[in-house]
């Protein structure tokens, strides 16, 4: 009997809270993205709730906006995500871990052994987010006077996943002998210089870490442009979407999972996380006053320097109250930009109104009772939108523990969602297998 379809719920925690008036919410701790002792008081939250993982983002560079908007931002400082994942694993024994490393800015052999190291720390919970990198101001921390081509980012994003994976494998299950009475630590046959020369990247190997608990690390990907999506399709097992309603979501849904099955990977070995910002009240009404009271707290140089940043173009210098005007292509993140200007155009928004937006979280977002937000996800689940969401809150510690205490009850009430974990992985709570080595049969194969 085919076990039924339950929701994956990763939480987004860098930033704590997506939405840039969640820091001055009545009752929100305005330091929480580097509030150590709250970080660890929310992931145990989130583990008792039975989240699949908690999700960091990362920076490279200050937020490439005017200082008059950067000033109104809690965004400005975080922790790095590899350092405070693996103290957090140490507080925490089943929930995933998944960290943002940049394809662009580092190099594959510091991603293999962080990765690895962290899925050793955490017994089999890392998860990696690959991404290309859309900030520009980051090019200029890392010694280049302009950024990489969005379609030059993504191809050498290709040729860095087939770099990190070949260097988790430089070692056999079973290599590490460590015969004490012969002297022996381990069977050299049993390892693999990887020995790579390619087009953008050229890395010997063979990493100096045992293969990952895992086999690999969860592969995770965000992007939505054309690249991003045959990215996705080749080498993803989680795929955090940003689509904003249902029918965007069914035709992504739809896309990714076509593209893998052309490609002979079988669709149900990615899961389709959509953002999701929630706002939990006891009636629907109050939700929404609570998501009013939130967006009154969005001041306008923030929202329009988020707006911009997000454009990859200012557009401060416009008139406020008239029409967005035509946006140049610029070397931006493109599905992002373009949900915003088909927004625009869609609802007739003055620059002011898509200012607000940008600020507040223009995406999907489930506002109501714990049963309006239940009946969204399941709606999204059934109709093929989504296999989860990646949950955005919108205030810290109380969005994120409304969330917690009424909503996932509601879920596991309908039976969408687990109310124990079944294993100890990330893989095995996302239901994905575990990679074979692409160098070594294990032994027992190998001698048939």
């Amino acid at each position: 009997m085919t076990k039924p379809r339950q929701l994956h719920l990763g939480a987004f925690m860098r930033p704590v809270t997506i939405h840039t008036g969640g820091w001055r919410y009545p009752g929100a701790a305005p330091d929480a993205n580097f509030n150590f002792p709250l970080l660890q008081r929310l992931i145990k939250r989130l583990e008792a709730a039975k989240f699949d993982a908690f999700f960091m983002a990362d920076h490279l560079a200050v937020l490439n906006m005017p200082v008059d908007a950067l000033k109104r931002s809690h965004t400005v400082t975080s922790f790095e995500p590899f350092t405070l994942l693996s103290a957090l694993a140490m507080v925490t024994e089943r929930i995933g871990l998944v960290a943002t490393a940049s394809t662009t800015f580092d190099e594959p052999y510091h991603i293999a052994r962080r990765f690895a190291s962290l899925d050793h720390i955490s017994g089999g919970r890392a998860g990696w987010n690959i991404v290309t990198t859309a900030n520009p101001d980051a090019a200029l921390n890392f010694g280049y006077e302009s950024h990489l081509d969005h379609d030059a980012r993504y191809v050498r994003a290709r040729e860095f996943y087939d770099v990190v994976t070949g260097l988790w494998d430089s070692f056999a299950e079973d290599a590490f002998v460590r015969d004490v009475a012969e002297g022996i630590y381990f069977d050299p046959a049993r390892m693999h210089v990887l020995d790579h020369v390619g087009p953008e990247l050229r890395v010997r190997g063979p990493l100096n870490i045992a293969r990952p608990v895992q086999g690999w690390p969860v592969i995770v990907q965000a992007g939505a442009s054309e690249p991003g999506r045959q990215l996705a399709a080749e080498t993803a097992e989680v795929v955090f979407g940003a689509e904003p309603n249902l029918a965007a979501g069914k035709a992504f849904y739809a896309d990714v999972k076509g593209r893998m099955e052309r490609l002979g990977r079988d669709p149900d070995s990615l899961k389709i996380l959509p953002a999701a910002f929630v706002v939990v009240g006891e009636s629907d009404a109050e939700a929404q006053e609570k998501r009013a009271l939130l967006d009154s707290l969005v001041h306008y140089d923030s929202g329009i320097g988020s707006l911009s940043s997000q454009l990859g173009y200012d557009v401060s210098g416009f008139d406020p109250d008239g029409p967005l005007p035509e946006i140049p292509e610029t070397n931006a993140g493109r599905s992002g930009r373009a949900r915003l200007v088909e927004a625009a155009k869609r609802n007739n928004w003055t620059i002011r109104q898509l200012a607000a937006k940008a600020g507040s979280y223009a995406g999907l977002a489930f506002v109501g009772t714990a049963k309006t937000i239940a009946d969204g996800m399941e709606e999204w689940l059934v109709e093929r939108g989504s296999d989860g969401f990646n949950v955005m809150f919108p205030w810290q510690p109380g969005g994120l523990e409304e969330f917690c205490d009424h909503v996932i009850p509601e879920l596991q009430r309908r039976g969408l969602f687990r109310t124990e974990y079944e294993g100890t992985t990330l893989r095995d709570h996302l239901g994905l297998t575990r990679p074979e080595n692409r160098f070594f049969a294990p032994l027992a194969e190998a001698a048939e």
